[in-house]
Formats: structure tokens, C-alpha cells, sequence
């Protein structure tokens, strides 16, 4: 039998997943999707373990309104009325939508993308900020929030072992319910087909600058990064 080769479409569903793993899902798991009909003139403030900023300094740091920020800030304090996110209990939540699989890998390269300031915790300005940029940002700058997800080690580059990481940590959290034919060599399949499109100059790694420009050049990714814009 010859062997499988990696489909044009194994690079876009990675790209598209993770996406919409790391922007509707979250927004789903929070609880914040919904509009509910009601305003006020500032964030609601509770006993908490953290005040997030006020509505005028989040607004400027955002691409969101004021109405939009408090319909956000009520569904994070539904989930989180602490104030913050632990990284377990970001996988605990997570994992409530992946019944037949482990979304225990994925939830923490997740996590570490939205806790830029690497203090082990979420807080709400971390969380709207990153789904600022996911949902209404530029398309460079929602292509740069996607590579520092891949670049688990934050050196400035995607390697094979990084980009193996993530693909295996995305079959492990569909579950084999979900994919139950997929043979063991399919993770390094998808990988190879990630480098040959993004490594342009064949050295080993992708840069930021190789990954913006390979998505650009993809129709299939330009659109997937544009399906979120009016989601609140």
C-alpha cells in the first residue's frame, strides 16, 4: 500500500482548529457568547481576589466597547468570581467539552498563550485582551497570537518537535471516538506538511515572519481568521 501523503487541508485544519479552540471555545466555556439585555456604567465589583481595570483603560487597550466589556467581565465572573483562572481550573472547564478525549495538553499550551504575563494565572484583562486580538484584530497581529501558541518555548521559533507537541495534543483531546482511524504516523504526516508550506528557506524552524507570509499566501487561512469577527 502507498504510503498516505500529507493533504493541502492538513495545514488549515490545524490552523482553523486552534483557532476557534482558542477563541469560540473559550468564549462558550465562560459563558460569554450570550448578550444579556442589561447595562451598567462600570464593571460590577464583588468581593474578589482581583479587580480587573476599569471599562476606560480596558477599552482603550481593546477593540471592544464598553457594553461589550461588561457582557464579557459577567460571564468571567460567573465562571471565576475569584477574579482569575488557575491552570487547573482552565482544564477543568476546557475539558467539560472534550468528554471523549484528554484536552489536558492542549489546555495548558492554551493557557500559557493567554498568561503573557507567565504569573500561572488568567485574569480578565488577560482573557479580553487575547480575544480582542482573535476576534477583532489585525490579521498580522491574530497570525502572531497563533505562532506564539506553536512556540511553546518561546524562543522565537516553531520546530518540529513544538509543532508535534500541538498536533499530538490536538488528537489527544478529540479522542479516538472522534478520529478512529487515524494510524500513528499521521501526527508526523500533518508536521511535515506544516514545514514544507511555512519553512521557506528549508532550515528546520519557521520564523514569524515565514508563518505570517505562508498564511497570507492562503486563501483557505485569511478566511478562517475572519469567521469569529462579529461573534459578540
Amino acid at each position: 500500500m502507498d504510503k498516505e501523503e500529507p493533504s493541502e487541508s492538513s495545514l488549515q485544519a490545524v490552523v482553523i482548529f486552534l483557532l476557534c479552540c482558542g477563541a469560540v471555545k473559550v468564549l462558550h466555556l465562560l459563558g460569554v457568547i450570550t448578550v444579556e439585555d442589561k447595562a451598567d456604567d462600570d464593571l460590577e465589583m464583588t468581593t474578589v481576589c482581583h479587580r480587573p481595570e476599569g471599562l476606560d483603560q480596558l477599552e482603550a487597550l481593546t477593540n471592544f466597547n464598553k457594553r461589550e466589556l461588561q457582557v464579557l467581565y459577567r460571564g468571567f465572573k460567573n465562571e471565576c468570581p475569584s477574579g482569575i483562572v488557575s491552570e487547573e481550573t482552565f482544564k477543568q472547564i476546557y475539558a467539560q467539552f472534550f468528554p471523549h478525549g484528554d484536552a489536558s495538553t492542549y489546555a495548558h499550551y492554551l493557557f500559557n498563550a493567554f498568561d503573557t504575563a507567565h504569573s500561572g494565572s488568567i485574569k480578565f484583562e488577560d482573557f479580553v485582551t487575547a480575544l480582542s486580538i482573535l476576534l477583532r484584530g489585525s490579521i498580522t497581529e491574530k497570525l502572531q497570537w497563533t505562532f506564539n501558541l506553536y512556540d511553546i518555548n518561546r524562543d522565537g521559533y516553531i520546530n518540529k518537535e513544538e509543532m508535534t507537541d500541538i498536533v499530538r495534543a490536538i488528537y489527544d483531546m478529540m479522542g479516538k471516538y472522534t478520529y478512529p482511524v487515524l494510524k500513528n504516523e499521521a501526527p508526523k504526516q500533518h508536521v511535515e506538511a506544516f514545514f514544507l508550506k511555512m519553512d521557506k528557506n528549508r532550515d528546520g524552524v519557521v520564523t514569524l515572519d515565514e508563518f505570517i507570509l505562508s498564511c497570507q499566501e492562503d486563501e483557505n487561512i485569511m478566511r478562517s481568521l475572519q469567521l469569529f469577527e462579529n461573534v459578540i
